[in-house]
């Protein structure tokens, strides 16, 4: 709720107590002379539609008086000079006087001027005449919102003073219209133009009526008459003269042309309702709570697209495919990113990362697989653009609501992507609307460890596997392979083939701005491992993710692979650790050293905690013997982990490994380090070992313990033996000692 403090002021005699008076008794209320009435303050029951308390200050224009005068102005959101419309000198002191005044004070809030006594001017004074009066002095001072005459004695117009005082503060006029030059500011003809854009669902670049009477329900909770349109229409045609208006709807000019006439008409909540409804501060500028609502993931949780948010990215995936080949071009894709800053993962060699057509068009699949990546990764980074591209949408119900994942499963059609159809109550017929959080397009999985813990599935849709090894070992060509592009040879050395190729299209900064292009490139073996040693030396690491079917459903896979500078951060972070479902070991199995840095990451990092999974890629070239005390499978098993995958990029011979890697992940107690019985045991030990290891070291604890109280026990039964033999040599009797608790007599 808001505060709106409204600080009246004027020549003494003006009327300024008596328009407050006046409001509150809904009457004439004759005063005494020189009052000046306390604070009034009016609940936000008093005024609805507006969520805000009104403070009335009513103050006194003699010398006496001044300090209070200026410390009310200085408190003031909005200023209301009244003026009497039949006293000339009154209105010649508004420019002369008390504006200067109040600019001579600093303060920079909006004011209202309020001519009062109408019912004393003599003959008729048409708007035209007024109009003529009041446009020099608005021109002069920006900070004049409006004018508005009243008369406190019928009483008339004076409940109307106060509704322009509070629009003057909660709809400015300042931010959105140039007085001076009569036009709409930068500012907001950029953010107008945004809204255009999304309000557009079919992208054709105007707004049919439908698709207006949709935003008129979004924004004002009430559908557009077909009276009202055409209404809106001949209001176009007439400030475009003609040009504003096509194909019996509005183009992007016709719309500016519409909020413009809202603003000189003095509707400026029409613009600001529709502005602060597609998030929009009053700097024009997307609020921070619209883009960063808060979401908390907790720890061992991670964040996923809900049903909400699948649905809404296909169907704005299907709004901008506008050649309908089932795929998104680099310009199709600017388009799509156009109220957004721009793309947000071209810094990551996106469209690389994901599914795409030879000619490197995303398609839906690739789409919806990026945009799992990016919450899984970045949470933040999707509810930012899940505003900037406008949701909520119309749906459909939750019953029907599903994950799709290839242009085939998908039935949706286009809708209005920023409101969501409930239940209809209001006039008409048609379907009411109401807004969603952004946050209701992501949900939190469910913790993992319990699931490691008891052995059951873990109940996730995407999974990040680490992929770790030296340079050279062929991580790349794994990630490449997951996405389908395939083996890269032939380029010159240095080369990088994953930098260089789909770089095109808008980067993610505002101003917008065109990322580096470059050809398409092809590589050796040789050429990929100097590309990721490159890649290394830069520090950078590369992400990639698909669509796997596993189980009978379908779940995401992303492979992240890092530097070697950055694979050593990544391992000493316990937070990066604890995301990883997987850890993918890939060595070169022909050359005699690969096996080693893997096996040295195991030693040097505690990596026992997590699934794993070894990797020998290039199987299409001799087997080379590893210098290492003992050979990958040997290692392995005493691991209690499978024999290395042996794998050929070159030759597509994967042997399953991206399905192995999801399986893993699902059930990640089949591939911890010492076998499935290794977690329990460890827990509470504090160091890894099998459940048998475990037996073992606390039967031989128990073993020990006992041994100890053994000997304790028959050192004490023979001190208190001599004793009691002592005691009975001198007359004392026996059986009462160690051996009578034992029930064993003297013969």
């Amino acid at each position: 709720m808001r505060d709106v403090r409204v600080v009246l002021v004027g020549d003494e005699g003006a009327g300024k107590s008596s328009i407050i008076s006046a409001l509150i008794k809904e009457a004439f209320v004759r005063l005494a002379p020189r009052t000046v009435l306390p604070e009034v303050t009016i609940p936000p029951s008093v005024t609805p539609g507006h969520d805000v308390t009104t403070v009335i200050v009513d103050t006194s224009p003699r010398p006496e008086d001044r300090n209070h005068l200026v410390n009310e102005i200085r408190k003031a959101h909005v200023v209301g000079i009244v003026y009497a419309v039949d006293n000339p000198n009154s209105f010649d002191r508004v420019p002369t006087y008390w504006l200067p005044t109040i600019r001579s004070l600093g303060v920079n809030v909006p004011v209202v001027l309020i001519g009062n006594k109408i019912d004393l001017r003599e003959g008729q004074v048409t708007n035209q005449a007024l109009e003529d009066e009041i446009v020099p002095i608005m021109q002069e001072y920006k900070e004049v919102e409006t004018c508005v005459e009243c008369s406190a004695l019928l009483p008339l117009n004076v409940s109307e003073v106060f509704f322009f005082a509070q629009n003057a503060v909660l709809h400015p006029t300042a931010p959105l219209y140039d007085t001076r030059q009569h036009v709409l500011k930068p500012a907001c003809v950029a953010a107008l133009s945004r809204v255009f854009r999304l309000v557009d669902a079919d992208k054709d670049g105007l707004l049919s009526p439908d698709e207006l009477n949709d935003f008129q329900r979004l924004v004002f909770d009430a559908p557009l008459q077909a009276r009202e349109l055409e209404g809106v229409k001949e209001v176009v045609e007439q400030m475009t003269d003609g040009s504003g208006v096509e194909g019996g709807g509005l183009n992007e000019e016709g719309w500016l042309a519409l909020h413009t006439y809202f603003v000189q008409k003095g509707r400026l909540e029409t613009t600001w309702k529709a502005l602060r409804c597609f998030g929009y501060g009053e700097d024009l500028m997307l609020r921070d709570e619209f883009l960063f609502p808060r979401f908390d993931v907790p720890s061992d949780c991670t964040a996923e697209l809900s049903p909400r948010g699948y649905q809404f990215f296909t169907d704005i995936f299907e709004s901008f495919d506008q050649d309908r080949d089932g795929a998104l071009s680099p310009t199709e894709l600017d388009n799509l990113f156009s109220t957004a800053p721009g793309n947000p993962w071209l810094a990551g060699s996106f469209p690389e990362t994901t599914l795409t057509t030879p000619e490197g068009a995303v398609t839906l699949q690739g789409w919806l697989a990026q945009w799992s990546m990016t919450t899984l990764l970045e949470p933040r980074v999707t509810l930012s653009y899940l505003a900037y591209l406008g949701y909520p949408h119309s749906s459909v119900s939750e019953s029907t609501l599903s994950h799709p994942s290839t242009p085939a499963a998908s039935t949706s059609t286009r809708r209005n992507p920023f409101a969501s159809t409930s239940t209809s109550t209001d006039t008409g017929g048609g379907p009411s609307y109401q807004l969603l959080p952004t946050t209701s397009a992501l949900q939190v999985t469910k913790p993992r460890r319990p699931s490691r813990r008891k052995g059951t599935p873990v109940e996730r849709s995407v999974f990040l596997a680490y992929v770790l090894g030296a340079s050279g070992s062929g991580k790349t060509a794994l990630l490449r392979a997951f996405v389908g592009k395939g083996f890269a040879g032939g380029a010159r050395a240095g080369h990088d083939p994953w930098a260089a190729q789909g770089r095109a299209g808008k980067a993610a900064t505002w101003p917008k701005g065109s990322s580096a292009t470059g050809p398409g490139g092809a590589g050796s073996q040789g050429a990929l491992a100097a590309a990721e040693a490159a890649a290394a030396g830069r520090g950078k690491g590369k992400s990639v993710v698909n669509c796997v079917e596993e189980g009978g459903g379908e779940r995401y896979l992303v492979l992240q692979e890092f530097g070697s500078t950055y694979e050593s951060e990544v391992l000493r972070n316990k937070k990066k650790l604890e995301l990883a479902d997987v850890l993918v070991f890939v060595y070169d199995s022909s050359d005699t050293n690969s096996f080693s840095y893997v096996s040295n990451l195991r030693q040097q990092y505690k990596l026992d905690d997590i699934p794993t999974l070894f990797v020998a890629t290039k199987s299409d070239l001799d087997l080379a013997q590893q210098r290492h005390e003992v050979q990958p499978d040997t290692y392995c098993r005493k691991l209690s982990l499978r024999v290395p995958l042996a794998v050929s990029v070159r030759r597509g011979e994967l042997a399953d490994l991206y399905h192995t890697i999801v399986r893993i992940a699902q059930h990640p107690l089949s591939a911890l380090p010492y076998g499935p019985d290794r977690s329990s045991a460890s827990s509470l030990l504090g160091f890894p070992v099998t459940r048998t290891q475990f037996y073992v070291c606390a039967s031989a604890g128990l073993t020990a313990t006992l041994a100890v109280g053994a000997v304790w026990w028959l050192r004490a039964a023979a001190r208190l033996h001599s004793a009691t033999s002592g005691g009975s040599a001198g007359g004392g009797g026996g059986g009462h000692g160690i051996l009578g608790w034992l029930g064993i007599g003297r013969a």
